[in-house]
């Protein structure tokens, strides 16, 4: 874990627009007093609301973007007292963090606006680099996926993380085109794509497949495990833990999780009566389905149509 200290601020120039606000800020209504953490930081659209709402908590924020943390430390300074920033990814930060109480948590899983307009980076469909790393220090970019991985691999994560149904024919037509010359471009995939996949309706055809390799270049997956694993291995009373997710992977992972952590009884489902007691319900999720955005916050901000959120609050021990 490293704490940062200095980062030369960069040129940004729109604000993320933070999806769900309100609901997220809701979601923290009556938290105990102790550490907001946003596992996610981004560019603080979030945090510095949450700062303002609730004077009482103090904030950690998280973030693997160098850039991201260094437009939200000149964006957080009227709360510097009361906020650190850690570079890292949350599945390694959040364990070794020694602030206590978190009696609040937020994890918005999407890839920010900034990143996705910003060509440089390479999520962008129509980007002169193929790139998609969230840390720019990672060693795996989204041009080691395709111009690197077996055609059965490049399968798997279409098949699996993009939920691509022409899997297998974009794969192989991947290979083709790298066999000739190397797949340089997010713009040139998008190529690839859109002989493969044709247009049609409002999502772009590379919208999934681009999905599938920023999933595999950034372990997105494995990184949200880890967070549910680390929340599960300590949490603290009264703690509320609110999720935002953009596809079905993510929101499987975190309702499954949700599930578990609500059920009361744990023994085998095929055992003739309960013998565990039926108290080991670690709390419970504050809704049934996950909130999702509004019609009009869908019409003014179309990246918030897939996000939903989910929250659970840990119950306090007597």
């Amino acid at each position: 874990m490293q704490h940062r200290k200095e980062w030369k601020m960069k040129q940004v120039e729109t604000p993320h627009i933070p999806v769900l606000l309100e609901e997220v800020l809701e979601s923290f209504n009556g938290v105990p007093q102790g550490y907001f953490v946003d596992c996610t930081l981004g560019y603080a659209g979030h945090s510095s609301e949450i700062l303002k709402r609730y004077g009482y908590l103090k904030h950690i924020g998280i973030d693997r973007d160098e850039e991201a943390l260094a437009f939200s430390e000149k964006r957080l300074e009227p709360f510097k007292d009361r906020s650190r920033l850690f570079r890292g990814t949350f599945a390694t930060v959040i364990p070794a963090l020694k602030e206590a109480p978190v009696t609040a948590l937020l994890a918005d899983f999407g890839v920010s606006s900034l990143q996705l307009d910003k060509k440089e980076r390479g999520f962008s469909f129509d980007s002169d680099t193929l790139d998609m790393r969230m840390d720019a220090s990672s060693p795996l970019s989204a041009y080691d996926v395709v111009n690197t991985y077996s055609k059965e691999k490049l399968e798997y994560i279409f098949d699996v993380y993009g939920e691509v149904r022409s899997y297998k024919k974009l794969a192989a037509a991947v290979v083709e085109a790298r066999s000739k010359a190397p797949v340089t471009t997010a713009k040139a995939f998008s190529e690839i794509i859109k002989k493969v996949i044709p247009s049609g309706g409002k999502i772009h055809p590379a919208t999934l497949p681009f999905q599938a390799i920023r999933i595999e270049v950034n372990n997105e997956l494995g990184e949200i495990e880890g967070l549910l694993d680390a929340i599960e291995a300590k949490h603290y009373n009264g703690e509320v833990v609110s999720l935002i997710t953009f596809h079905s992977l993510e929101d499987r992972l975190v309702k499954n999780r949700f599930r578990k952590w609500s059920l009361e009884c744990i023994c085998d489902p095929h055992a003739i009566r309960c013998t565990c007691g039926k108290n080991h319900a670690l709390g419970k999720a504050l809704s049934r389905k996950p909130v999702v955005a509004s019609k009009e916050e869908r019409k003014r901000n179309p990246r918030s149509r897939s996000a939903k959120l989910r929250s659970f609050r840990f119950k306090c021990d007597s």
